[in-house]
């Protein structure tokens, strides 16, 4: 559904991705979800296991952030928390509309799986943790100073807090 628009309007559409951090004891689960407009995280989850649970905590995160409106479109690969029964029902419930990757292709998710990079590599996410909480206390630095201080070129070299601010 989301490759079929040409042009995305503020609060059209929102992309969902996990992505991995490592700590000392092992892998932990970031959820995140981005506003495809304006290229904020609305949504973020850390977890300790790849549960349903973190996934919807971002999601409801999201939802509360930009007020969710009627027929906004979820986009996702099709990633086993994307197609659980409480997830699909949280969207379904709130009249998202639900879009999905072709298996096995990425592309289609693409400004998702761009967010993951970017907060690796400019944000020092991609390091080895000493723990969970240090994982946690990097990502809860981090979101907030991608939002407001890293621009994009294709939003006219401003950040996503400020093209999230102007279209509000």
């Amino acid at each position: 559904m989301l490759k079929e628009l040409d042009e995305i309007a503020f609060n059209q559409a929102l992309v969902a991705d996990m992505t991995d951090l490592e700590t000392l004891q092992g892998f932990c689960y970031l959820a995140l979800i981005t506003e495809v407009y304006s290229r904020k995280v609305v949504g973020y989850d850390l977890s300790e296991s790849l549960c349903i649970a973190g996934s919807l905590r971002a999601l409801n995160m999201a939802v509360a952030e930009t007020n969710a409106p009627k027929n906004m479109i979820h986009h996702s690969d099709r990633g086993m928390q994307y197609c659980s029964k409480a997830y699909v029902r949280f969207l379904k419930d709130r009249h998202l509309q639900i879009s999905m990757a072709e298996k096995g292709n990425p592309d289609e998710n693409a400004i998702a799986e761009r967010m993951n990079g970017i907060l690796k590599a400019e944000f020092l996410l991609d390091q080895v943790f000493p723990s969970f909480l240090h994982a946690q206390k990097a990502t809860k630095e981090a979101i907030p100073l991608y939002n407001t201080l890293r621009p994009h070129m294709s939003l006219d070299d401003q950040t996503p807090d400020e093209v999230y601010q102007k279209a509000a």
